[in-house]
């Protein structure tokens, strides 16, 4: 994505057609063109907007404080001049906002990774401050004369969103604030000097610096290692107590080195990139966990019974472990059906998929569509991720891991029906 930066406007080159993609890739992109799709009052024009976009014939993007232009071309080549207005925040607002972010070193460090962090968002919606615009905060003008969204300013929104993917600072620009002026503010603030309360009396600095010389070092920072470290060994020349089974204490031993080392990668992600937690399993679901490489056919059998499955449905479950962790499992093993808003932003995402002439026929059930006709399917997850499967011997099985919008998982899991299966 190219731009020309400026302290108060920025202006895009006209992006490729978007054939067989989605617009919006990331949540805060997603959450930008619900705003638009939740409040257009005739969905026909959000439609022709997506076409318009989705064909390239959105020109160049201007972006300034609280408005974005674009010249959009009609399919018969007539142009239209293209505006959608976005309230900027109040200087109060900024100030507040800017407080909260310097705060936590995490919100910028991800901003400039091109990333718009939940909690940031989250942090400011608590002070009454959104920077997601919410149902009707888009305010269309055209010169066609429509007086709603129509197909030109929705196409323009369209491509918006995919500049939002790639940098969170079009938005806060559209806000008031350029990427340029924002850093400097946030510089100044965070070494602006602290007026600390007097303490008590310490050390003398240049005695403190002289002993520098006579200290030991700090250790080095460890690394995470590549893999867990190996369980500890139980060959003792003791014989196990009565009713111990030695390979499955063994079995807890290995996985529980497993989940420690996975628990230390999350801890050291930034706080972004951090799944959702888990917050218990029922034992149900944790003997998946546990049947992950189990050693012995015995141990497995054991974990079936005692989770109330068959060997075959084990297996499915602990496929699905591998790929997805506890979300995965629950996506595998309970369906649900989704209603009001969820449903909307689900029929949405699968409307603007796929190009009219490619899209597939899904038959919908719950929170699964089945492709008709093709060993394939996507399910919808309650954290709106979707889930390849195919059908396998009379049954579904996951195919591989979640995808953001529908046409990738439906695509993962064709390829997958496609390939030989073992």
């Amino acid at each position: 994505m190219t731009g020309h930066y400026g302290d108060t406007e920025r202006t895009f080159a006209a992006l490729p057609p978007a054939h067989g993609r989605g617009f919006a890739q990331t949540w805060w992109g997603q959450a930008w063109l619900r705003a638009l799709e939740d409040a257009a009052l005739d969905s026909g024009q959000v439609k022709a907007g997506r076409s318009i976009a989705r064909a390239g014939a959105v020109g160049a993007v201007s972006v300034r404080p609280g408005r974005i232009t674009a010249v959009v071309q009609d399919r018969d080549r007539t142009a239209h001049r293209a505006d959608v207005l976005l309230a900027e925040l109040s200087a109060e607002q900024w100030d507040r906002l800017l407080d909260m972010t310097v705060e936590r070193a995490g919100h910028v460090a991800a901003l400039l990774d091109r990333e718009m962090p939940p909690h940031l968002v989250e942090d400011a919606a608590s002070e009454g401050i959104e920077l997601l615009p919410g149902l009707g905060d888009l305010e269309p003008e055209c010169d066609c004369g429509a007086w709603d969204h129509c197909g030109h300013t929705a196409a323009l929104c369209y491509q918006v969103a995919r500049l939002l993917d790639q940098d969170p600072f079009v938005l806060l620009l559209m806000r008031g604030r350029g990427e340029l002026a924002l850093l400097e503010d946030l510089q100044d603030r965070s070494t602006a000097p602290v007026e600390e309360a007097p303490g008590p009396e310490g050390v003398d600095a240049a005695e403190a610096y002289a002993a520098g010389d006579i200290l030991p070092p700090l250790p080095v920072t460890a690394e995470l290692p590549e893999k867990p470290g190996p369980a500890p060994s139980l060959d003792t020349e003791a014989p196990p107590g009565p009713g111990v089974d030695p390979v499955a204490v063994r079995h807890l031993a290995a996985r529980t080195a497993v989940e420690a080392h996975r628990l230390l990668a999350e801890a050291l992600r930034r706080p972004s990139e951090r799944p959702p937690a888990v917050l218990g399993l029922t034992v149900a679901q944790d003997a998946v966990r546990l049947a992950v490489d189990a050693p012995d056919p015995a141990l497995t059998e054991r974990l079936a019974n005692g989770s109330g499955r068959d060997p075959q449905s084990l297996a499915d479950a602990t496929r699905a472990w591998r790929l997805g962790g506890a979300e995965a499992l629950a996506v595998l093993e309970e369906g649900w059906a989704p209603s009001g808003d969820t449903l909307a932003r689900a029929r949405a995402a699968l409307d603007s998929a796929w190009d009219e002439d490619e899209r597939p026929s899904l038959r919908a059930e719950g929170n699964r569509w089945t492709a008709v006709g093709a060993p394939a399917q996507v399910r919808l997850g309650r954290d709106g991720r979707w889930w390849p499967y195919r059908r396998e011997r009379e049954r579904w099985i996951l195919a591989g891991p979640a995808a953001l919008d529908p046409a990738t998982a439906l695509s993962s899991a064709e390829l997958s029906s496609a390939e030989p299966q073992r």
